[in-house]
């Protein structure tokens, strides 16, 4: 592999902005062309995305912990229990 210099570093941020500007272009010709009822269902589709998909992976964050605590109390009374047992 060879040294990095900024030469390198420039050209692939040009390449990387002239990637993004040609996505772009390609975005705008596709919402251009599309129907009203084809936009509407992309609106419908990114609003999931943006909205109703990051509640639902912070829910399932949220309810992951809550089991994992409330099995950690769990396991940790009853090997305190456990331990009662035998040093009795």
């Amino acid at each position: 592999m060879s040294k990095l210099n900024m030469q390198s570093v420039l050209d692939l941020f040009e390449e990387i902005f002239q990637a993004l500007c040609r996505m772009a272009r390609y975005g705008v010709r596709l919402i251009g062309r599309m129907s009203p009822q084809a936009l509407l269902g992309a609106a419908l589709v990114l609003a999931f995305i943006c909205s109703i998909l990051p509640l639902a992976l912070v829910l399932f964050v949220i309810f992951l912990l809550i089991k994992l605590a409330v099995g950690a109390s769990v396991l940790g009374a009853r090997r305190h229990r456990r331990h009662q047992e035998h040093v009795e």
